[in-house]
């Protein structure tokens, strides 16, 4: 029997896009984030409430229906990309799921408070945080990074996470779970992304350490870290050439997509990940982490 990712593109087309994070809608081909024989739901989140931050998009939107498919109330949070926002809140509406949509800056610390307070009024509660959001502005060499460039790619990867945790965490209880999404980046470095790198290698020891702060309270914290998904931050941040090879020095050959990452997000958010904290699940293509 074929794989279906068999059928799933395995390289795009060149392109480019001008603004952070990126346009799903505008991508070509369009990232596969559903698909019927996977994540197909069984009621593993049934009456819990998820806040996917970058929720609109690539992996947070596959994640984000994933959630939705096994029961969860879904809020997702997002910059400025309303097209994409409503796309993904329609597909969590026709899997009969709910969503609430937030739209703001994740660099303004009161915003955290923010989505917490909108999030309360209208479930109740708070049970998942998957912090996925993020930018990154490639450069070849650190005396090309502009410090308003590494400034914001700290403020919307680690600060705006940092920033929302710790809003989040007063609501969590017992069986409650934090995700963060990190990078492959993180253990291999990248020698054009020498900011965006930082940050992920930040939330991996974030991860570690809040997960050890928040085990006596019986609340999760874990991390997936992606390898080369195709999600709008791809031609958002490279060249149409580079765009174009997205993946292929991977063992496996191909880019990722968002749906083969949304069962680990599944996993570490249910209670089959009940005895899993202050870990990293690796999604990459078949990278070897031996850290």
């Amino acid at each position: 029997m074929t794989s279906p990712c068999s059928q799933f593109p395995k390289t795009a087309k060149p392109q480019t896009q001008t603004k952070q994070p990126g346009i799903e809608s505008q991508m070509d081909p369009k990232p596969i984030y559903d698909h019927p024989e996977y994540n197909n739901g069984s009621g593993r989140l049934k009456n819990k409430v998820a806040i996917i931050t970058g929720g609109d998009s690539g992996i947070g939107r596959a994640v984000a229906l994933a959630f939705a498919k096994e029961g969860a109330k879904v809020v997702v949070v997002y910059y400025d990309e309303t097209e994409d926002a409503n796309e993904t809140k329609q597909a969590i509406e026709q899997a009969h799921g709910e969503c609430l949509l937030i739209q703001g800056d994740l660099t303004n610390p009161s915003f955290a408070q923010d989505i917490v307070n909108q999030t309360l009024a209208k479930f109740n509660q708070i049970n998942i945080l998957v912090n996925n959001a993020a930018v990154q502005y490639p450069q070849n060499e650190i005396t090309q990074i502009k410090d308003e460039d590494l400034h914001k790619t700290f403020a919307v990867n680690y600060f705006g996470t940092f920033y929302l945790t710790r809003a989040v965490v007063p609501h969590l209880t017992e069986g409650d779970s934090i995700i963060n999404t990190t990078s492959v980046t993180a253990y291999e470095g990248n020698e054009t992304l020498l900011d965006y790198s930082s940050t992920k290698g930040a939330l991996t020891a974030f991860t570690r350490s809040l997960a050890s702060n928040l085990a006596k309270k019986g609340i999760r914290v874990n991390a997936v870290a992606p390898g080369p998904i195709w999600t709008p931050l791809i031609p958002a941040s490279f060249d149409a050439q580079k765009v174009s090879q997205h993946g292929a020095n991977v063992p496996m050959k191909r880019m990722g997509h968002p749906v083969e990452l949304a069962g680990a997000y599944v996993l570490l958010a249910s209670n089959e990940g009940s005895y899993m904290s202050g870990i990293t699940i690796h999604v990459n293509g078949g990278t070897i982490i031996n850290c």
